[in-house]
């Protein structure tokens, strides 16, 4: 079984998490957007936040950061409480949302000195912390250019650069890469990584599996509001059982005789899962048995003269991870019912 909420929560003593969160709750007309959250962030690292569609993670995200109220709970960031010191939390911390917040005609040199001078920067400040945050987010080719005419990738690296103007502790994401094509978000993500390298904490919502899968050390996967797990990724896609031995034939015939070959090395006795339309046969293998088990099924097929189209040891992705644990798949971002956490995405308290 997947370790339980309340042990991936719990932090041993020393340094406080640079986010904390105990039975956070918050109700929108009487549902629950939020309810009994746990969750423990180390400073320096990532976190990944989890869930499909109105399972509560930017309801989490805007309580965090102090846009919102929440009903019950306790929540620090940065050591400070978001409800009895606000003004402290905001200070540091930086938030990038769904959508990008630069202004269009301004330049993107413009856009950080602006942000600058409204953080109360002086104006030379504002200046060289703009050209600092041009050449670490490379923008500087493109600094008095508007980011109407920019790529979607290079409009959210400047809208991250914003959210860094006072170089926060915390530095939250929510779903940063919606709609950005692959390219777009290979840039976002180096980024973040380098953001991460240099002592940012970072907390990530995300409808994206692999996206978490590369940027996050942990993942708490969340549903209906509350906790359902936390691990590192590789710890989750453990959780549901390992590697699996997968081969694929050419004929269908061969299916049985390779059915067989892979039954005896599969981990505690399973049974072998058939996939007739695809002419695949798979099963899970023991921890540190893999290659042995690999070796002994490709030579046991190969002295049957059985044809094999690919032959591989292959782990659970965070997919099968999430369809396990919650009994449904991640919903890409589109349409959906209204829940109270898409109600705080349009700014609609209930």
């Amino acid at each position: 079984m997947p370790p339980t909420a309340a042990a991936s929560t719990a932090h041993p003593a020393g340094p406080e998490p640079s986010v904390l969160v105990e039975d956070l709750r918050k109700t929108y007309g009487g549902k629950p957007a939020l309810d009994g959250l746990d969750l423990a962030v180390p400073r320096g690292t990532v976190l990944g936040l989890l869930g499909p569609n109105g399972a509560g993670k930017t309801t989490a995200v805007r309580i965090l950061t102090t846009l919102v109220r929440p009903d019950g709970g306790s929540a620090r960031v940065a050591g400070h409480d978001v409800r009895r010191e606000p003004r402290a939390v905001r200070r540091r911390i930086g938030l990038t949302g769904q959508h990008a917040a630069v202004d269009e005609i301004l330049t993107a040199r413009q856009n950080l000195e602006m942000f600058g001078r409204l953080f109360h920067l002086g104006r030379s400040r504002a200046r060289e912390r703009a050209a600092e945050l041009l050449e670490r987010f490379r923008l500087s080719e493109a600094a008095d250019r508007q980011p109407k005419n920019f790529s979607g990738g290079m409009r959210r690296r400047l809208d991250l650069a914003s959210s860094m103007i006072l170089a926060p502790e915390v530095l939250f994401l929510d779903e940063p890469t919606t709609g950005l094509d692959p390219r777009g978000r290979s840039e976002v993500w180096e980024s973040v990584r380098e953001l991460a390298a240099g002592g940012t904490t970072v907390l990530l919502t995300t409808h994206y599996l692999d996206e978490a899968d590369k940027l996050s050390d942990r993942i708490a996967v969340i549903d209906q509001g509350r906790n359902v797990t936390e691990d590192t990724p590789a710890g989750l896609k453990r959780a549901i059982g390992g590697d699996r031995l997968e081969v694929v034939v050419g004929e269908a015939a061969d299916l049985p005789a390779v059915a067989a070959a892979v039954a005896r090395v599969a981990a505690d006795g399973a049974e072998p899962e058939i996939s007739e339309g695809e002419l695949r046969v798979h099963a899970p293998v023991s921890v540190g048995e893999q290659v042995a088990a690999l070796t002994d099924v490709a030579r046991r097929v190969q002295d049957e003269g059985i044809a094999v189209e690919d032959i591989g040891l292959r782990r659970p992705t965070l997919d099968e991870v999430f369809l396990t644990l919650t009994g449904h798949q991640t919903d890409q971002p589109g349409p959906a019912a209204k829940t109270g956490d898409d109600k705080e995405k349009e700014g609609v308290t209930a």
